[in-house]
């Protein structure tokens, strides 16, 4: 329910119900209009700020917030210039899919790492998800393909958007002197926040 009042909240303002720097309705007087709990607007709340549509805190009162910045990524192996979170380290077993693009056997424990990039504002820009096995090795170039997936409900929640949001996935192979592959990697960019640009060497 309250990702429908967020996605709801969003199309009003859109439509300039209202505007930059403007207040909302407490939550007290949004639950009335929408006649749900207060809990509920304050799930909605809280969403459309991790999301960067709103600004505040939380308590408090809440304006609509300058739209994400739109960013554009031509390098697709370059650090991330700002904070990160690491979210989750948990080891994984090899998929079909990622023992395809590591050359291993399906099922082979690989190291596992999930990362949040914030934009200075510390809104989520990007999430990185990498596996590798052993030790990390440095490479000296990469391969991405570059397609499109829905979010998944952990995806969703971190970037503020609605599970099964269209998002760009870059698939990152990192590779070896020899080109073998040392480590892969799903970027995960709202298409909201992102133009993706390649460049010729």
């Amino acid at each position: 329910m309250y990702r429908r009042i967020a996605a709801d909240i969003r199309r009003r303002i859109r439509d300039g119900d209202w505007t930059i720097g403007q207040a909302l309705p407490s939550r007290r007087d949004m639950a009335t209009e929408y006649r749900v709990h207060e809990q509920t607007m304050r799930l909605t709340y809280d969403l459309l700020r991790r999301s960067g549509v709103l600004d505040g805190e939380k308590g408090r009162r809440v304006t609509v917030a300058h739209p994400p910045a739109v960013r554009t990524l031509t390098n697709a192996d370059l650090p991330w210039p700002y904070s990160t979170e690491t979210t989750d380290t948990r080891p994984r077993p090899a998929t079909e899919e990622l023992a395809a693009r590591l050359g291993i056997r399906p099922g082979v424990m690989l190291h596992h790492e999930t990362v949040e990039c914030l934009d200075p504002g510390g809104h989520s820009a990007m999430i990185v998800s990498s596996w590798w096995r052993g030790q990390r090795r440095p490479h000296t170039s990469h391969v991405v393909e570059v397609g499109t997936a829905p979010l998944t409900t952990e995806q969703a929640h971190a970037l503020g958007l609605l599970v099964g949001m269209l998002a760009f996935r870059l698939m990152r192979t990192r590779l070896d002197e020899g080109g073998a592959p040392v480590e892969t990697a799903d970027l995960v960019l709202p298409v909201d926040r992102w133009l993706i640009r390649l460049r010729s060497r």
